[in-house]
């Protein structure tokens, strides 16, 4: 039998209104909106045309109801400007995302949340304490990423088709999730990631997670969090030269813009001085983008550890997205692009999947901060 609210996640994944999809499959609005609330179900011909117009296999319109993501729970940026499409796929994307975590969590001992849980600090003290915790002292992160998944925060990508949204995180089953945008500059995913632990670490899960207050708070975080005060007043001189700052920002791997704003806010650039830097820096591109930097952004070191831990095993992508019943691009979508390729057995077939059995002992993965 098939699961109606699947029908709704495959069109909310793609970001299609029910009059698109009618368009696509030549059916009804009203068909459609009946196969949704369940009180018809499609013909296997017309299912195949859904599969075929929402690029789902026919397979996962037959598995069980998936509980979406409350808007509420999560750290939409901007969230009064971001159009319901874009962000409903993000949405579903992710809730997907989270059906592939629990996968990989019934075969991996994954690392446990570490997410001290604060009071109500300022964003300056959360920053501080966070890395007193962690042991970063006031050195450079050198990859936001891995820091964020040594200490259980599971890190995902955000499908490259929704540019405007930029990332978010959530709390779900005590589990901290992160999802980025590919799409950004290095730099900017790094503050990205530090933004959205700035929310995990400043709201928890028993406060809301959106709103003006919560953007500028998880923004003062993540600032102090990747450029610590003491680290900026030791290398940056006061009132520094556009120059300086171009070289200044290479050290905490952070964006001209932002780099020129943590000064501001430390006082070494006086309000005047901030305006004319931040002139500056617009017209060499700065604005737009980031040039001459980072050469790569960060992936996930761990979703590639259990992507090379499962290919030892003769487990491959298609072998996944199979038991998620999705396809491998649609898979691929979440894991920053990784590729796994797949393995042939010996006589030219690719051997049987690996399943955990209660006897089973599932790896432990190794991060490195």
């Amino acid at each position: 039998m098939v699961t109606s609210s699947r029908i709704t996640t495959a069109r909310k994944r793609r970001g299609l209104t029910l009059a698109d999809l009618s368009k696509r499959v030549e059916v009804s609005v009203q068909s459609l909106s009946n196969y949704e609330r369940g009180r018809t179900e499609p013909t296997p011909e017309t299912l195949a045309k859904l599969a075929a117009a929402l690029d789902f296999p026919a397979s996962f319109f037959f598995q069980p109801d998936l509980e979406p993501i409350p808007l509420e729970a999560v750290s939409f940026r901007a969230r009064s400007k971001l159009a319901a499409g874009p962000r409903d796929a993000a949405l579903w994307a992710s809730r997907l995302a989270v059906e592939l975590h629990g996968w990989i969590e019934e075969r991996f001992r994954l690392p446990a949340s570490d997410i001290p849980t604060l009071g109500r600090p300022d964003p300056e003290t959360a920053a501080e304490m966070v890395r007193a915790r962690w042991g970063l002292g006031t050195a450079p992160i050198s990859n936001m990423v891995h820091l964020l998944e040594s200490h259980g925060v599971r890190v995902f990508s955000l499908p490259p088709e929704y540019a405007d949204v930029d990332a978010f995180a959530m709390w779900r089953d005590g589990t901290p999730f992160v999802f980025l945008n590919t799409l950004k500059t290095p730099e900017r995913g790094r503050f990205d990631a530090a933004h959205e632990l700035g929310h995990l670490v400043l709201h928890g899960e028993d406060r809301s997670l959106a709103g003006p207050q919560a953007e500028q708070e998880a923004n003062a975080f993540a600032s102090a969090f990747l450029m610590p005060r003491r680290s900026v007043v030791e290398h940056m001189p006061k009132t520094p030269l556009v120059q300086q700052i171009l070289r200044g920002k290479g050290i905490w791997k952070v964006a001209a813009l932002a780099l020129t704003y943590r000064l501001h806010d430390l006082d070494m650039l006086s309000d005047w001085h901030y305006r004319r830097t931040c002139i500056e820096l617009g017209k060499l591109g700065y604005r737009r983008g980031e040039p001459s930097g980072m050469a790569g952004r960060e992936n996930s070191q761990l979703l590639d550890k259990v992507f090379t831990a499962l290919r030892s095993k003769g487990v491959t992508l298609h072998d996944v997205a199979r038991d998620l019943h999705v396809s491998p691009e649609e898979l691929s979508s979440w894991v920053f692009g990784l590729i796994v390729t797949a393995r042939k057995g010996s006589h030219g077939t690719a051997p049987a999947r690996s399943e955990p059995t209660s006897r089973e002992v599932r790896p432990r993965l190794s991060l490195v901060q």
